[in-house]
């Protein structure tokens, strides 16, 4: 029999504790691979490489065979998936990364990104984060707890693989396993920003931002904000068609009508 085969990748890079946790619990799956980013490509979304080459090295001395790549998340799916997993992978995780991915940060995420890459080519993704900050220590950040959830929806992913087109995208507080809520299937909540852009002039002059300050998270009940916000790891089924069917449908019906 056929061992499933497992590419995990993330945008934190490969030194990542997040990547490491992962490849080690899905082992108990299958046989796993790893392709990560050789640096931080925190941020890149679904971005990919067009202006450069990019290498992939091999990196000794981990629990499963890895690779360091010089390029983006995207680009790691594509060489791990056509190069370096021995074969077509069953399933791409990725993760976990350090931080949410709820609500409209997908939109930005690396993490994401990579899932989305990985639907694009024909193979079920998972994305996985877990919800903390850099600002928290390394001492008090649960990995274990989003591996154990990781390991639950890959398995089921596995058995029952979502329609094509779709994946899903996991969020799991930073709280040890006993004190995990549940989980709970969500849809994407919404995520706006009080100030888009933070100025400030420093005494020689020069002008400094802040893109991004004081994120205001909402969406309401049965999102994937409120099920992390009440303790639950959130589990949402996303798609990459982003067709406003809605929309096409009363303009096509105006047009036949016309």
């Amino acid at each position: 029999m056929t061992s499933i085969r497992i590419l995990v990748v993330n945008d934190d890079g490969i030194e990542s504790d997040g990547i490491i946790a992962l490849a080690d619990a899905l082992r108990e799956l299958g046989d796993v691979t790893v392709v990560a980013p050789d640096a931080d490509r925190s941020g890149t979304s679904h971005s990919i490489s067009t202006q450069h080459v990019v290498t992939a090295i091999e990196r000794r001395g981990r629990g499963v065979r890895s690779f360091a790549c010089s390029g983006t998340p995207a680009d790691c799916v594509v060489l791990g998936v056509n190069e370096l997993c021995g074969g077509t992978p069953d399933l791409v995780v990725s993760g976990i990364n350090r931080g949410a991915n709820l609500a409209d940060d997908i939109n930005y995420s690396g993490t994401v990104g990579a899932a989305v890459e990985a639907v694009v080519v024909g193979i079920p993704a998972i994305a996985v984060s877990l919800c903390t900050s850099y600002d928290e220590a390394e001492d008090v950040l649960h990995w274990a707890t989003a591996a154990s959830v990781a390991v639950d929806i890959a398995r089921e992913t596995l058995r029952a693989p979502l329609p094509a087109g779709s994946y899903w995208n996991v969020n799991v507080p930073n709280v040890g396993l006993a004190a995990l809520a549940g989980v709970r299937y969500t849809r994407q909540g919404r995520k706006s920003y009080a100030e888009r852009m933070a100025r400030d002039v420093a005494t020689e002059g020069a002008a400094y931002y802040w893109v991004w300050a004081n994120p205001c998270v909402g969406g309401g009940e049965g999102t994937d904000t409120d099920a992390v916000e009440s303790g639950y790891a959130s589990v949402t089924p996303l798609r990459i068609d982003r067709t406003d069917e809605n929309v096409l449908e009363r303009y096509a019906s105006a047009r036949t009508e016309a």
